[in-house]
C-alpha cells in the first residue's frame, strides 16, 4: 500500500477536540508487534480516562504495519524521509495533544503503563524520561555491549557535558510538552535524536525528570533496526559537536599549558628530569608544537561557541562575548603584534648570530632554543590575527535585503 493510499484511509481528525495525551510510536516494518502496542495504548488511554490518540508515524512499511496500524484504530502519518529522528520529527508535529509520549513500537516497552509519565507531566515537568537501569532489564532485552558499554559511558559523557540528571539517555520511552519541544526546532534524523532532545532541551532549561521504566524483549523474528558502532558514534558525534567546551576548549588548554611548561623549563637549558633522562632542544621543538597546537584549538572553541550561539542551536555565553581575545578584532591585534614583535626580535637575533660567522656552520644550542621559540611566537602571532578577522566576519550582521 502507498503512503498515499494510507493517508486516505485514516481516520478524520475533529479538529475541534485537542486531546491531553498523544501517543506517537515509529513504525518501519513492525507488523508482528505493532497492534500489540496500539491495543496496549488505547487500553491505558481508556482505564485512565484520559483523552487521546496513538499516532503511528510510519517510515515506509511495507509489510502490511499500515493496515494493521488503521484496523487497530491509530492515526497513521506518513513520512517519507528514513530515519528514527525523521519518524519522530514528523510523528509529534502531526500530534494534536498537549502532552505527547513517544516509544518504539517493538513492544519492549509497555504502553498500558503510562501512568508515572501523565503524573510527571501534569505535575510540570517538560520531559520525563524513563530509566531501565532503575526499572528494570529483563533477561536478553538490551545486548551485552549497549548494557555494560554503550549507554553507561555515553550517558556519563552526556551528564559531564551537558549537567544533566539523566541516568539512561537512550531510553526510547520519554513523554513531554508537545509545544515546548517543537519550539526547539529538533533537527536530526537518526537515532541521535533521542540525545539531540535531552541536550536542546537541558540548555533551553527546561524541567527534566526520570521515572523508573522496565525494558522486555522485543517481539519481533528480526534483527532491530539500531546498528551499535555506527549509531553510537553519531550519539558520540552529537554530544561533542554540541559541548566546543569539551571538544576544543579543555583540551586546548591541556596541551598549551603542557606546551608552555616545556618551553619555560627549557628555554634556559637542558633539564635532566631523572637519572639519565636529559630534556634538550628536541623537547623545546614538542613543547612549540603543543603551543600552536593548543592555541588552535582555543581559537576553534571561540569561534565555534560564538557560531552556535549565532545559529540559535547553542544559548548564548555572556562569559565568552566578554572574552577580548580573540572575540574582538582590535584588542587581538594588539596583543598578536606584540607577539610578532618579539618574535621577529628573536629571529633577527639569530640571523646577527648566523651573519657573525659569515652566514657559515653554527654552534648550535641556545641559538636553536631561541630560533624556534621566535618563531612559534611569529606562528601564534598569525593564528591569533586571522582568528580575530574570522571572529569578526562572523559577527557581520546580516541585514534584510
Amino acid at each position: 500500500m502507498t503512503a498515499t493510499h494510507a493517508t486516505r484511509q485514516e481516520p478524520e481528525a475533529d479538529s475541534t477536540a485537542v486531546p491531553e495525551l498523544s501517543i506517537v510510536m515509529p513504525c518501519l516494518n513492525e507488523i508482528e508487534t505493532l497492534a500489540t502496542c496500539i491495543d496496549k495504548a488505547k487500553r491505558f488511554l481508556r482505564e485512565s480516562g484520559i483523552e487521546g490518540e496513538v499516532i503511528i508515524a510510519d517510515n515506509g512499511s511495507t509489510d502490511g504495519s499500515i493496515e494493521a496500524a488503521i484496523a487497530h484504530g491509530a492515526r497513521v502519518v506518513p513520512v517519507p524521509v528514513r530515519g528514527y529522528g525523521a519518524a519522530l520529527g514528523a510523528g509529534i508535529a502531526a500530534a494534536r495533544g498537549h502532552f505527547v509520549i513517544m516509544g518504539d513500537s517493538d513492544d519492549s516497552y509497555d504502553f498500558s503503563r503510562l501512568h508515572v509519565y501523565v503524573d510527571g507531566l501534569r505535575a510540570g515537568a517538560d520531559l520525563v524520561m524513563g530509566n531501565r537501569f532503575k526499572g528494570g532489564i529483563k533477561p536478553g532485552a538490551m545486548p551485552f555491549l549497549h548494557k555494560y558499554l554503550g549507554n553507561p559511558v555515553l550517558s556519563f559523557i552526556g551528564r559531564l557535558f551537558f549537567r544533566i540528571p539523566v541516568g539512561d539517555f537512550h531510553c526510547g520511552l520519554r513523554g513531554f510538552r508537545r509545544e515546548r519541544m517543537i519550539g526547539l526546532g529538533l533537527t536530526t534524523t537518526g537515532m541521535e535524536f533521542a540525545s539531540e532532545m535531552i541536550v536542546r532541551s537541558a540548555l533551553a532549561g527546561f524541567d527534566i525528570r526520570e521515572v523508573p521504566t522496565t525494558l522486555s524483549p522485543d517481539g519481533r523474528s528480526r534483527p532491530p533496526h539500531l546498528r551499535t558502532w555506527r549509531d553510537g558514534w553519531r550519539h558520540l558525534r552529537f554530544l561533542l559537536l554540541f559541548s566546543p567546551r569539551w571538544l576544543f576548549l579543555y583540551p586546548g588548554l591541556i596541551i598549551m599549558g603542557l606546551g608552555a611548561l616545556l618551553v619555560s623549563a627549557l628555554l634556559p637549558g637542558p633539564m635532566q628530569v631523572i637519572p639519565g633522562v636529559v630534556l634538550d632542544i628536541h623537547s623545546i621543538i614538542v613543547g612549540c608544537l603543543a603551543l600552536i597546537i593548543g592555541a588552535q584549538c582555543l581559537g576553534f572553541a571561540i569561534i565555534a561557541r560564538r557560531y552556535a550561539a549565532l545559529r540559535g542551536f547553542l544559548p548564548a555565553s555572556d562569559r565568552v562575548a566578554r572574552w577580548p581575545i580573540p572575540t574582538r578584532l582590535e584588542p587581538s591585534l594588539i596583543v598578536a603584534g606584540i607577539l610578532g614583535v618579539a618574535g621577529i626580535g628573536g629571529f633577527l637575533y639569530s640571523l646577527t648570530q648566523w651573519w657573525d660567522v659569515g652566514f657559515g656552520p653554527l654552534v648550535y644550542g641556545q641559538l636553536v632554543r631561541v630560533l624556534t621559540v621566535s618563531c612559534t611566537a611569529i606562528a601564534l602571532a598569525l593564528q591569533l590575527a586571522f582568528t580575530a578577522f574570522l571572529s569578526a566576519i562572523i559577527d557581520i550582521d546580516i541585514k534584510d535585503r
